[in-house]
């Protein structure tokens, strides 16, 4: 690794010379395209597609598990905050924990992460797939998969410019459907359709609220904001200093929580008296029921197809470019193979990791076709595991190696992290578990291989 002084456009964001590194990606995204990014990533309208199962979960108060999860989450945001200032480097989790913690911990962290950031575009797919099969069932749902792959591919290899401008415009497209429904929805309201009246029950419903509620919500909703972690693989592509990617994503979680709390509030006012969807067509499909009663079939197709391009291009493509961003951090530490750490000269993007998600993405979209239970179950573990690593990792580095005694931020924060993170992960479903472990297992073993062959997993701190 090259020891010189990087260009100007690397002092932009942060001297990566202290670390060991020289300036190869693009320092183009401001704190705007990475709030975007963010937003893209979580998705505004995420709730279109899961809210019949939220419904169920909390018996009907939707808007008061987003306010939950939100609150579980910004211990985590917080968390990436503080290491991103430390460490302005695109590895995200692996580089913190690497640095912060030890370097064994940052390679199963950032491996634990693989796993996340590798199977959400497959995901993201297979879902968009699913839901554009019911608009157009005449179309091979693997005819979809393959077009998403394809698209996203392009997009990405073109440059983090070329992304950054089809996030605003997805993000743009978004919004404006979500604001159609806001603004139908209060008039529907408004004149009592379905029998809705204005009422903060669906934040508060005294008689069948119980505590455990809140523990069954809360697993739902962590579940629901992963993604603002990844606004940090772009560390390394950021104007403005340390600063601007800690901020993006606090700032990037309080507003996609706004918009999921407004949202799913009007949407439960509309099923007034309702605690729970029976049946599995009812409880996937009742968002688009919701939809319907206040714009018609039109808006129903509208919010269907909505959400099918927000999951599985918009949402796809940031997975895609965050995925392959910690392929090329591990590579250029030599803890994954040397190849994939070859940037575009010109496009100055990680061409080959970006080439190798895509591929992978291919092959398991198309093997996964129609078994969105199944990649659900494995994608949340590796992002969870990750999460209590990185809280650990700012206890080492701010209170222990750093010794600071700033408690609040640096043990409290992460401490409340670590308990909410571990209650969901021992509570996640036993096929995630079974399937992480192995993912866990299998690294260590890489790991260990690594050193055999005279690897170092050391990192320079700067």
């Amino acid at each position: 690794m090259s020891t010189e002084r990087p260009t100007s456009e690397a002092a932009e964001g942060g001297d990566l010379s202290e670390f060991g590194y020289q300036q190869e990606l693009r320092r183009s995204l401001t704190l705007r395209d990475l709030l975007v990014y963010g937003l893209v990533f979580m998705v505004p309208i995420a709730p279109f597609a899961i809210f019949g199962v939220v419904f169920n979960a909390s018996m009907g108060m939707v808007p008061l598990t987003y306010v939950i999860g939100f609150v579980a989450m910004i211990f985590t945001a917080l968390s990436y905050r503080e290491m991103s200032r430390a460490f302005p480097i695109s590895g995200s989790v692996y580089a913190y924990a690497g640095r912060g913690l030890h370097p064994a911990a940052g390679f199963l962290a950032g491996w634990a992460i693989l796993l996340d950031y590798l199977l959400v575009p497959t995901l993201l797919y297979v879902t968009g797939a699913a839901a554009l099969g019911s608009v157009l069932p005449a179309v091979p749902q693997a005819v979809w998969v393959i077009l998403f792959v394809v698209v996203n591919t392009v997009v990405n290899l073109l440059g983090i410019e070329t992304t950054a401008r089809t996030n605003k415009i997805f993000l743009l497209g978004e919004l404006v459907v979500l604001t159609l429904f806001v603004v139908l929805a209060v008039v529907a309201i408004s004149r009592g359709v379905n029998g809705a009246t204005w009422t903060f029950t669906p934040f508060f419903n005294p008689e069948v609220f119980q505590p455990s509620l809140i523990f069954a919500a809360l697993s739902v909703a962590v579940l629901s904001f992963l993604g603002f972690d990844a606004i940090s693989t772009m560390a390394e592509e950021t104007r403005g200093g340390a600063r601007v990617v800690g901020r993006a994503t606090v700032l990037a979680l309080t507003l996609v929580a706004a918009l999921f709390i407004v949202q799913t509030y009007l949407a439960a006012l509309l099923v007034p008296g309702q605690t729970e969807f029976v049946g599995d067509t009812a409880t996937n499909e009742a968002f688009y029921t919701v939809a319907a009663l206040v714009g018609g079939e039109w808006f129903k197709v509208l919010v269907a197809i909505a959400t099918a391009l927000g999951w599985a291009v918009a949402n796809a493509l940031v997975a895609q470019a965050a995925t392959s961003r910690l392929l090329f951090s591990m590579a250029r530490d030599r803890q994954l193979p040397k190849f994939l750490a070859h940037v575009h000269p010109t496009r100055r993007v990680p061409e080959r990791a970006v080439l190798l998600v895509s591929v992978v993405s291919l092959i398991l979209g198309l093997f996964f076709v129609g078994q969105i239970g199944l990649l659900s179950s494995l994608v949340n573990f590796g992002a969870l595991f990750s999460f209590l690593v990185l809280h650990l990792s700012v206890v080492a580095w701010y209170l222990i190696k750093q010794r600071q005694r700033t408690y609040g931020l640096h043990l409290v924060v992460p401490l409340c992290g670590f308990v909410i993170i571990g209650y969901v992960l021992v509570n996640a479903d036993a096929n995630a578990k079974i399937g992480g472990l192995v993912w866990l297992a299998v690294g260590v073993v890489v790991l260990v291989v690594l050193r055999l062959m005279g690897r170092t997993t050391q990192l320079k701190v700067g």
